[in-house]
């Protein structure tokens, strides 16, 4: 910076960029610079978020401009700096920016680190060595943190400042993030003989911290069973409040909303009976996130109301941007849609304003569910994916499958969920739940039976929950509408009725339009597909079907157009089978009228396929054909004899189908499920030869046909209204 001084005293303009993280001392620097610059009696400009220039300039001698907290987005900085710089041949400039982070494409000239423990004790002089490795471990060396920090420690002399700093020092994580220094500083923390109460304390903290390391599972589960018995045996009920409110970030089991809601009760009375009146907000905050796991909207909003009433009056800014952030979810949850757009702008704002270093995270999540809502959501697949290589373990690449699968990208969904499965069905934490229903979704338009029935299998034991991700980030829908796509994908029509029932009554309850839509739209009863469009099109989110799609003979190919997918395919049995059922959509064919190519022969479920009086028949024709033949070798007429040995094989052909071995009549149910094989065989071979061609086309049809002994076509959501054949 001086040497940069020296260049526009002597008339040679420069410039100088600076990063680092939030205090890691640009500001000092820039600061220093100001001060040195006036000093050398050099003219001063300085502005905060953009470049500040002086086009009409009136030659008044070097100058320096200091721009702190430069924005990296939009133009290239720096190709303006060089630019400028050498256009200010009248007034040489020194240029001074300070920037956080370095975006990709631009050069930084001075990246600060932090400081060493030896540089921190020059900047906190007069503590002992043990408080200084303390705020060294606290801070991670960054010089601003250390200051703030240095300024709470109370006496160094007689307590312990790394136990004090350990409890007392606020996360700088995202959630599910990890602030290494805070867990080093715990770490050390409950390596040292600490009085129960204390211990107690630092053991939860140090749990609640590991959440977002799915290898710490066991660790995390250990480290909090000692604390909570530590509390509970001190008897002290703010210690207990806390300690309890660990345990539920720290476990955060997906099947415990019924506990989460008795702990956020205990929690509320302890801490209210110590005092504490920013545990108490935290244990309203937990009974708001399980009334709304269990389907309690009402409840829910009554307890979010309180909690941020309590925030208001107890002056916790942080606590009126998680309340607009969780309207907005309760708005995106009933179709208000306009509203909450504009809750997810106050969220940004004030969460900006504020600090809230979970807030682009918020706004991200309400933005991008409000975009797959509208059927623009592909923007926001490569967002999930960077989301997921930052953190490892916590599922982001659930939801990128899903915001696939709902933009058309069929077939990379499917890929997903075969790499993505494994882990979520060993998974557990804040986001498992809602990653299961994601996969179930994504299953559901064509994903091989051992998936759907693993996932549904999952996902069972929460029928009767909603899909809650994390502390109500986001709700996506009743778990029993993914059972019930997953039911309906394994051919188990009256179990996914069950639960598509069950779905659209608590829809219905919860005044969940865009969630009822989509129930009514999967369900398919008379009348569903109208209803869902209906209320699609007053939400203002257009049809959820296209109008028409074509399916029909081209010579000896059938040509498939479906939206932008246009393909041709091969002749088979199953295609024709398929266009009939697509022709008797909603209706039940049987198979063996499928296999006999029409309808009307329905046969019972049981019984000969010939009875007596057909053999009998049969028998009397047969006789009668050999005295025919007799007669027409007698007179000589080989056209007759030809006509009658042609009846007569096709007599015996007859006869031959309707019996067993050793000439035993052959059952009905035999034939019945002969043909069920065979068409189901022919009309999932037809399936999987469009889905390779067109995955979008394939996964609706994949999801809409039913087989067995009678099969159907029942549209799935994201189908065309009707099928021109």
């Amino acid at each position: 910076m001086r040497r940069l001084l020296d260049d526009v005293a002597a008339g040679i303009s420069g410039h100088l960029t600076v990063s680092g993280p939030p205090k890691s001392g640009k500001t000092a620097i820039a600061d220093a610079a100001v001060r040195e610059a006036r000093g050398r009696g050099l003219r001063v400009n300085r502005a905060f978020g953009r470049l500040v220039w002086d086009d009409h300039d009136d030659g008044g001698g070097p100058r320096l401009l200091v721009c702190d907290d430069l924005d990296w987005s939009g133009a290239d900085v720096v190709a303006e700096l060089r630019q400028r710089s050498s256009q200010l041949s009248s007034s040489p400039t020194a240029v001074l920016v300070t920037v956080t982070g370095q975006p990709p494409g631009h050069a930084v000239d001075l990246r600060l680190a932090p400081l060493t423990p030896a540089e921190l004790a020059t900047l906190v002089s007069g503590l002992p060595p043990d408080a200084i490795h303390a705020l060294w471990l606290a801070s991670a060396g960054w010089p601003g943190t250390a200051l703030e920090l240095a300024a709470q420690v109370t006496d160094p002399e007689t307590n312990d400042t790394l136990v004090e700093l350990a409890l007392t020092t606020a996360s700088r994580a995202q959630f599910l993030d990890r602030d290494v220094a805070l867990v080093r500083l715990l770490e050390e923390a409950a390596a040292r003989p600490l009085p129960s109460t204390v211990r107690a304390r630092v053991l939860a903290r140090l749990a609640r911290e590991l959440l977002g390391d799915q290898s710490t599972t066991g660790r995390r589960r250990a480290l909090i069973d000692e604390a909570t018995a530590l509390a509970r045996a001190a008897g002290d009920p703010g210690v207990t409040a806390e300690v309890l409110d660990c345990r539920l970030h720290a476990l955060w089991d997906p099947a415990a909303a019924a506990e989460r809601l008795t702990v956020a009760s205990q929690i509320v009375g302890c801490a209210r009976a110590a005092g504490d009146a920013a545990t108490e907000r935290r244990g309203t905050f937990w009974r708001f996130i399980a009334l709304i796991e269990q389907g309690e909207l009402d409840a829910a909003e009554a307890a979010l109301a309180a909690y941020g009433r309590a925030g208001e009056l107890d002056g916790d800014p942080e606590a009126g941007v998680v309340v607009l952030a969780r309207q907005a979810v309760l708005a995106i949850v009933r179709g208000r849609f306009a509203l909450a757009e504009s809750l997810t702008r106050e969220v940004a704002e004030q969460g900006r304003r504020i600090g809230l270093v979970d807030t682009d995270r918020l706004t991200a999540t309400l933005t991008g569910w409000l975009a797959l809502l509208r059927g623009t959501g592909a923007d926001h697949i490569p967002p999930l994916m960077e989301m997921a290589r930052r953190f490892p373990g916590q599922f982001y690449e659930a939801t990128a499958a899903r915001a696939m699968a709902e933009t058309g990208q069929v077939a990379e969904a499917l890929l997903e969920l075969d790499r993505l499965l494994p882990a979520v069905l060993a998974g557990d934490g804040p986001r498992w739940l809602g990653a299961a229903a994601d996969l179930a979704l994504v299953a559901s338009l064509g994903a091989a039976e051992p998936s759907t029935r693993a996932l549904y299998q999952a996902l069972e034991p929460y029928a009767g929950r909603l899909v809650v991700w994390g502390g109500a980030n986001m709700i996506v829908g009743p778990v029993d509408e993914y059972l019930g796509r997953l039911a309906v994908r394994q051919g188990l029509l009256d179990v996914a009725a069950g639960h598509f029932d069950r779905a659209a009554e608590t829809a219905e309850r919860l005044g969940a339009l865009p969630w009822l839509a989509s129930i009514l739209a999967a369900r398919g009863r008379p009348g569903d597909a109208d209803r869902a469009r209906d209320i699609t099109r007053r939400l203002g989110l257009g049809s959820p079907t296209t109008e028409e799609w074509i399916l029909r003979r081209d010579g000896t190919d059938w040509q498939l157009e479906a939206d932008a997918e246009t393909v041709r395919v091969r002749d088979s049995l199953g295609m024709r089978h398929l266009r009939a059922l697509l022709a008797a959509a909603g209706r039940e064919i049987t198979a063996l009228d499928l296999a006999a190519g029409g309808a009307g022969l329905r046969a019972p479920a049981t019984g000969p396929v010939l009875d007596d009086t057909g053999r009998a028949a049969f028998r009397h024709r047969l006789a009668r054909i050999e005295e025919g033949l007799a007669a027409a070798d007698r007179a000589g007429d080989a056209d007759l004899a030809a006509r009658l040995i042609a009846e007569r094989s096709a007599l015996v052909r007859e006869l031959r189908h309707a019996t067993g071995l050793g000439g035993r009549i052959r059952q009905q149910g035999t034939e019945a499920e002969r043909a069920r094989v065979n068409v189901t065989r022919a009309v999932r071979t037809a399936l999987q030869r469009i889905s390779s061609l067109a995955p979008l086309a394939g996964a609706h049809l994949q999801a809409s046909i039913r087989t067995g002994s009678s099969l159907r076509y029942q549209a799935a959501a994201g189908g065309p209204e009707r099928w021109r054949l």
